[in-house]
């Protein structure tokens, strides 16, 4: 059982004095996503999609799952924050200045990883522009508090599905505050 394992179990059982920040576990850096590394960042992508897109159908996460799975490896730019045993915690995806993805396994949420992978994307990858489900107003916020602004709106998704999304740009000061 791992120490994370413990912790959780412990905590479950109402040890308040055990949750610990798990910022201790994580690794510092910003690194690529590897070839061995797509089942987990496949992975991480769907536990994410459930725990924050509540309003996407249960059909429509089966018909998303193929399309990203053939997407991560043809990512141009794909990087993960990882934990003290490697293991992706979240990642995030960029190509020509763009956020085309950014998700964290719902257990490590509100640990920084997002933050961090987002000033890196912006500041190492150039990225300054990106879509997000307007129905997710947490990931709307984010972006907002990082400095992105709302540029325009899509009635449907990509695919044409019924998930309005909205376009953001980064402000033109706003690379400073990173």
């Amino acid at each position: 059982m791992t120490l994370e394992e413990i912790m959780d179990r412990l905590g479950a059982l109402g040890h308040e004095k055990v949750k610990m920040n798990k910022t201790n576990h994580l690794q510092n850096e910003v690194s690529r996503v590897k070839a061995e590394d797509f089942g987990r960042v496949l992975e991480v992508w769907e536990t994410s999609v459930r725990a924050t897109h509540d309003f996407v159908l249960e059909t429509d996460i089966q018909f998303f799952k193929p399309t990203v799975r053939d997407v991560i490896p043809k990512m141009p730019a794909l990087t993960c924050i990882r934990d003290h045993e490697h293991q992706v915690l979240g990642f995030l995806g960029a190509s020509d200045g763009k956020v085309e993805m950014l998700f964290i396994h719902p257990d490590w949420r509100g640990q920084g990883i997002g933050k961090q992978l987002l000033e890196h994307a912006i500041n190492t990858l150039g990225a300054t522009e990106l879509e997000v489900n307007e129905q997710n107003p947490q990931a709307v916020g984010f972006y907002l508090k990082m400095g992105f602004e709302v540029i325009g709106r899509s009635e449907r998704d990509g695919t044409n599905k019924p998930y309005p999304l909205l376009h953001m740009r980064l402000k033109a000061n706003s690379s400073n505050l990173l």
